[in-house]
Parts: C-alpha cells; structure tokens; sequence
C-alpha cells in the first residue's frame, strides 16, 4: 500500500511548479507508483474532491478539530479513503458529534503536512494547479496511451477517476471500450466565439444557423418510461423539471439522448437565465419551462456521436420537430445573417453556427459551433475585490477579473470592474466573496479562484501592467455563472485575439469587432 506522504508531496510539488509540463510530470510520475486500487482515489484527491464527494464536514468543524499531530507518517492512502468513507457515512442523530469524533482521530494519526492536506481536501480548498486538463495529460503519460483516446473515454463518461483507473489498468483498449451509456450523462459540445454569423457560414460553406437561447443547458436521457436530465456539468436536475420530462416522453422512440436547452417563457417573451434558474430552483411548474433541443445523440440503439450534423439534424427533425431550436442549414451567409436578425427579434441572444459536417465532439470548445452575439462579453473568474466607498460603503465593489491561462494551469488577471453591479448584486456578491478561502490586503479582499461572472465589454487594449498582456476595456458586469466551474471560463488567447494584429491576434486577423457569448 502506498503512504499517504506521497500524495502529499506530490500536491505540494504541483503547487510549487508554474509550468504546466512540471505539473503533469509530476502527477504522471505519482500515478505510475499508486496501486491498482489507490489510482481512482488519488486522480480524485489530486483534481481537489474526496473520492465520496461531500462528506458533511464543514470549514468550522476543521478549524475546531486540532489534535497534536503525529511525529512519523504512517497512514496509507487507503486509510485515509476509508477514513473519510466513514465519516461520510455518519447519518442520523448525533451524527455531526460522530463525524467530529472520527475526524479527530484521523487527524491526530496524521503528521501536520498530512494533516493540512487532509483538511485542504475535506473543505474543498485543494486547489495546487491540478486541473481537469493537467490531470488527464499526466494520466495519459502514466498510461502511454493516445491523448485523444483517454479525452474521448473522458467526455464520453464524465468521470476522471474512473477513466483513469481504466487507462492505468486496461491502456488503450479498455479506453475504446468506453462508449455513451443512457442514463449516463456525457460531457457536453461546446462552441467558441465567432467573428459574426455570415463570416462563419463563409468559413464552413455549409452550416447550421440557428437561434441561441439563455436558458439552461439539458441533456435529456430516456429508457422507456424512465427520464433523467442533466446540467452541462452533469447534475442531475429531473426533479425540478417535469416539464421537459413530460415532453421527452411524448416522444415515438424509446431510448434517446438530446441535447438543448430549457427556457422560462413568459408572456412578454424568453426570459432571462437569471429568471429561468429561480423559476427552477423554485420547482418549475410543468408549462412554464419549454424545452427546446438542437441535438440528438442517441436513437433506439443507435449512437449518433460521429454522425454528421446534417444527418443528426435529419434524425432529430423526424422525432421532435416540435422541439426543436429554429434554424436552418445553408450556404448563404446572407441567410445566416436574416436568422440572426429574426433570433433578436424573438429575445433570444444571437445564434449558433455549426459545421454541417462536423461530429460531436463532447466535452470539446472547438471551432467547429461558433456563437454570435451583438454583445461581446466573456466568461471570467473573480481573483478578488475592493470594499467600496460612499453609496458602496460595506459591500465588496470593485472585481479583480482573471482569464483562465491553460498553459500555467493557473488564471492571469486582466482588469477590474465595479460597473453593472445593483444593491441586490452587491450584498450577495459580498457575502459569496468572504465565503470563500480568502486573504485580506488593504482594501482589497484575494479569493480563490472559484466564482464565474458573464462580462461584457468593448475590447482590450496592450497593457504591460498585468502578467497578460492585456487590459479590458469598458467591462461591466452582466451576472454571475453559478452553472459554469471557473476551468470552465475563457482564456487568456480569447482575450489576446481581441488584439489589433501584430499585437496577439491571430493569422494577421483584427478581432476587435468579434461577437462571444457564454454557452
């Protein structure tokens, strides 16, 4: 069995290296001494969760619980693992004392390195640099098997540990064998932002142009008389969405996966995603909700994953047309251009271009779907906050905004932004903020990297000032992204492509005038 030491020294030398190939080096080199059995729990340890997921222990209880620590190391990784197997397992009355009592236990078997890890990892604060994408570039070198291969099984099941264990155990084949299971959800597609509608329709020469809804993303999986729907980061929300259960049973075929989207209608038109969460939250009744779907991956035994667009589009028409997103597929970028128009008639946010001939590409931000919007705006993670002054006195104000820097698995700060924030905004802005693992620095307030916020803005500019190389310009907040994990948000490149060229764009293009959105 392997010492829990070795995680842990791992985990440290991960967060000492800047450059994301030390990292992966060093988890690959982990990985390649964990037994077959310590591989899923370590990945899982090591990507910042307990292999169980939440275990009931909270922040103030890891403060509270501070036994001496052990001189010498000798707990086992699968000691710590079933340790925390069983203080998840507490339940019933008295169980927050049982908990405390296992916890202090476990603790005072630990030396203090152990010790601090362990409760970085109960409370959700071990975050070294391992993200998803460091972490399975390191499992495919442990495992030599193709990158592609381990991301395909990756996207397809949703479950890094469990994929890794599979490559570790089983290599190349048993990654193969990995394929899309009803019932089990699948990492969604993504798009990347366009320069505007007709120019993507004239990059892809036939293309599927259609409306881009706010709402919340779904993926609808059905067994017979059994429905379960999924968010994009594959929580199971079913209950609180009868209606789109309801209109996935009213459909002829018996075993289906569609991907779409479920939006608040209300008189006046689409609601926001803002009012289409509460209304969810707030358990959605059935004819309030619409679905809406634009994807079909599966029919009746039939995995459509590496069909073409066109022909899933087919497919999908012939089940549900009246389910179905408006659009068309075209070679005209003028027409692409009239349904954008005829998408911000209808309140929606632009539209969605796709490649006609591309596959599903799950779990993917490529290019082959592009999103259009009249409104440039970017997914960015909150690195901290200034308390305000006069009206704003109390309340954390001013954002400090990094973009995700895939390259140092970290996030490079871009600028700050008081603007578009209400009162509303603010005290819950506020009191998320100080919730978090954070630092105080003057009048600034250093969090983790763990909130995401929709920001819109009319460009960047040069700036030596921050690490980046570049400085948003005019940004104002449009809402935070609760659904959206912060190694979800765009990059440090999306911005620098914004750059006049010779400045960061790319093949000599000026991005000043790209559209984004956020799906």
């Amino acid at each position: 069995m392997t010492a829990l030491t070795e995680i842990v020294d791992a985990s440290r030398g991960v967060a000492e290296s800047s450059a994301r190939s030390g990292k992966v080096a060093i988890l690959a080199e982990l990985l390649g001494r964990l037994e077959p059995g310590e591989v899923a729990v370590g990945v899982a340890w090591l990507s910042g969760v307990p292999r169980q997921g939440r275990v009931g222990v909270g922040w103030s209880t890891v403060r509270d619980v501070d036994p001496p620590p052990a001189p010498a190391p000798t707990l086992t990784i699968a000691e710590l693992d079933a340790a925390i197997a069983e203080i998840a397992a507490a339940a019933g009355d008295g169980s927050a004392g049982e908990r405390r009592r296992r916890l202090e236990g476990l603790l005072a078997s630990a030396t203090a390195p152990e010790a601090a890890f362990i409760r970085r990892l109960l409370t959700g604060e071990l975050r070294q640099g391992a993200l998803a994408g460091v972490m399975a570039d390191a499992v495919a070198r442990a495992a030599d098997v193709p990158d592609p291969t381990l991301r395909r099984a990756l996207m397809l099941s949703g479950d890094l540990p469990a994929v890794a264990e599979v490559a570790m155990r089983d290599g190349t084949a048993g990654l193969r064998a990995v394929g899309l299971q009803l019932m089990r959800p699948i990492l969604p597609m993504l798009a990347s932002p366009g320069a505007g509608a007709a120019q993507a329709v004239a990059d892809f020469g036939r293309a599927s142009v259609e409306h881009k809804l706010d709402g919340v993303r779904v993926q609808i999986h059905r067994r017979g008389s059994e429905v379960r729907v999924f968010t994009r980061k594959l929580n199971d929300i079913t209950a609180a969405l009868p209606g789109v259960v309801a209109a996935a049973l009213r459909l002829a075929p018996t075993a289906l996966v569609l991907d779409g989207e479920a939006l608040w209608m209300s008189e006046r038109g689409p609601a926001s995603f803002q009012e289409t969460m509460s209304q969810i939250d707030a358990d959605a009744p059935p004819e309030g909700v619409v679905t809406f779907v634009f994807d079909v991956l599966h029919v009746d035994g039939r995995d459509l994953l590496d069909a073409p667009l066109e022909e899933r589009l087919r497919e999908l028409a012939a089940i549900a047309p009246e389910l179905q997103v408006p659009g068309i597929v075209t070679t005209d970028p003028d027409a692409a251009e009239r349904v954008l128009a005829d998408a911000l008639r209808a309140g929606h946010e632009g539209v969605v271009v796709k490649d006609a001939t591309s596959t599903y590409a799950a779990g993917r931000r490529g290019r082959a779907w592009r999103k259009v919007k009249p409104v440039r705006t970017y997914d960015l993670v909150v690195l901290g906050a200034d308390w305000g002054h006069g009206r704003r006195r109390g309340w954390l104000s001013n954002l400090h905004l990094g973009a995700r820097d895939p390259a140092a698995a970290s996030f490079a700060m871009v600028g700050k932004c008081f603007k578009g924030l209400t009162d509303e905004l603010l005290r819950w802005q506020t009191d998320a903020l100080l919730a978090l693992p954070h630092t105080r620095r003057g009048i600034s307030v250093l969090v983790e990297p763990a909130l995401v916020v929709e920001i819109a803005l009319d460009g960047v500019q040069s700036s030596s000032r921050y690490p980046g190389g570049v400085a948003l310009r005019f940004a104002r907040v449009r809402r935070y992204r609760p659904d959206k994990d912060a190694d979800a948000a765009d990059t440090i490149d999306d911005l620098r492509a914004l750059l006049p060229a010779g400045r960061g764009g790319r093949d000599g293009e000026d991005r000043r005038t790209r559209s984004s959105d956020t799906a």
